[in-house]
């Protein structure tokens, strides 16, 4: 279903291609010319225009719902998702913040740059305020990591929303910033694609290696550690592996919601809760769900006026909400 969507994404769009003028483009090679004047034209709109964003798209699907998976099982909770932690505001600001500097415009690489550099310190900063306060008041590390992300999350959004105001009166930039804390993929070429890639694959080779441990965390932490899992270490590892998968997605594709929360519910309806088979399930999931999504942005708005971020939310928020109601309450709540 990914190969044959992936292919529609590309055919499909606001000039639309054929499968014959499609399948003589992907004859050649990015940097290899046609010949022929008309499929000249067609070569450039399948590999340098629509054929990046329909990977990235599903790269940056593939790796939120990755990370979905993971904070559903270290959290014990179906309702949580990639940004729970403020790793997605953090990267929002950190984006946002070189926008506002001006220095976005000395490179395609700066914004993806601060982006990911945003996510990996907010992790850092809630690992260390969750150790230090678990520590210091003996309260339960996932009652106090969760607290602690809900209120970074907070401060982070604040400045954003204050780097914003201050740069009202820049129409452009201003402009860049809310469009790309709406999420989107417009013009998005090899290089995005090429600074994604290697984060989904690092981050889908550290949720893989501890699919054991993910499924033991699923029975509850002191199962877990009865069973030989150094809790508190490989807690974590995965939550760096869920921050690199985030600030992977987001430093491309921006502020991108509640793929990380559907996905691995839907996963889990084809192959079970088992992690060996869930993980690659959700990945393969993710990718085709913002594929189409992207596909649908495109054709309602040429020119990127709807937001890949608010189609994922108008399909995400209904869905959490089912969630919500239908959740059975637990001991814990």
């Amino acid at each position: 279903m990914l190969l044959l969507l992936l292919l529609c994404a590309v055919a499909l769009g606001s000039s639309a291609l054929s499968l014959a003028d499609l399948l003589s483009a992907l004859r050649y090679l990015p940097w290899q010319a046609p010949a022929e004047a008309e499929l000249q034209v067609t070569h450039l709109i399948v590999w340098h225009i629509r054929l990046p964003r329909v990977l990235a798209a599903a790269l940056v699907g593939a790796a939120l719902a990755l990370a979905g998976v993971q904070m559903q099982s270290i959290l014990h909770n179906p309702l949580a998702s990639p940004g729970i932690l403020g790793v997605s505001s953090g990267a929002a600001l950190g984006a946002v913040l070189l926008l506002a500097s001006g220095w976005a415009l000395r490179g395609v690489w700066v914004v993806p740059f601060g982006a990911f550099a945003g996510a990996l310190l907010a992790l850092l900063a809630v690992v260390l305020l969750t150790r230090q306060r678990a520590h210091r008041l003996h309260q339960s590390p996932l009652l106090t990591l969760l607290l602690t992300g809900i209120a970074l999350n907070a401060l982070f959004s604040a400045c954003t929303s204050l780097l914003i105001s201050l740069s009202w009166v820049e129409h452009e930039v201003s402009r860049a910033m809310v469009f790309w804390l709406m999420g989107g993929l417009d013009d998005r070429t090899w290089t995005h694609v090429g600074l994604l890639l290697p984060g989904v694959l690092l981050g889908f080779f550290l949720a893989f290696y501890d699919r054991r441990e993910l499924d033991l965390l699923l029975s509850g932490e002191e199962n877990a550690a009865t069973l030989g899992v150094s809790v508190s270490w490989v807690r974590y590892r995965l939550l760096t592996g869920v921050a690199v998968l985030t600030a992977s997605a987001v430093a491309v594709a921006g502020v991108v919601g509640f793929v990380g929360l559907i996905v691995p519910h839907l996963a889990r309806l084809l192959v079970g809760p088992q992690h060996q088979r869930l993980l690659p399930a959700s990945a393969l999931c993710g990718a085709l769900l913002l594929v189409a999504v992207d596909l649908l942005a495109r054709l309602l708005s040429p020119d990127g006026s709807v937001r890949l971020g608010i189609l994922t939310a108008l399909l995400g928020a209904p869905f959490f909400l089912y969630l919500l109601l239908r959740r059975e309450p637990s001991a814990d709540d």
